[in-house]
């Protein structure tokens, strides 16, 4: 007895078609898959890299802020030319001064060391500089706030 074979009929040609949509669409949600991990992965670095650099800024300012009394009282041009060419460098990186003198005050940006006499929640004066990183509240100002009128 002959054994039976059997052999599959050759698929169609609208077979190929829909298997070749199939597997078109499969590398499609792949590639977007890939390239939604290689994003993601990019914000990632980027939030690594800002975290690091805060350390280091928030370090630096520290020094800044020495530098800008030590100009206060020297009045030499050549530390003020020291003192401006160090915050051109960190400014350039994204820190920012928070303004805060006759402001009202703002508990996200600064911090109130002393209720003193003057226009209610004004800014009257700022004891210790504060300072913005990639918009980012790095050191909050040092500030004494008005109490308003009794």
């Amino acid at each position: 007895m002959a054994k039976k074979q059997n052999k599959k009929s050759p698929p169609k040609d609208q077979d190929f078609r829909k298997e070749l949509n199939r597997l078109e669409e499969q590398l499609k949600r792949a590639l977007a898959d890939y390239d939604n991990l290689e994003k993601r992965i990019n914000r990632e670095k980027n939030r690594w890299i800002n975290s690091a650099n805060e350390a280091l800024i928030d370090k630096l300012l520290f020094v800044f802020d020495d530098l800008e009394r030590a100009c206060q009282n020297l009045k030499d041009p050549g530390l003020s030319m020291v003192r401006d060419q160090f915050w051109q460098i960190l400014s350039g990186e994204g820190v920012e001064k928070i303004s805060g003198q006759g402001e009202l005050f703002d508990p996200q940006l600064m911090d109130a060391q002393e209720l003193v006499p003057g226009p209610k929640e004004k800014v009257i004066e700022e004891t210790c500089p504060g300072y913005l990183y990639q918009g980012k509240c790095l050191r909050p100002a040092k500030v004494k706030v008005g109490q308003g009128k009794k």
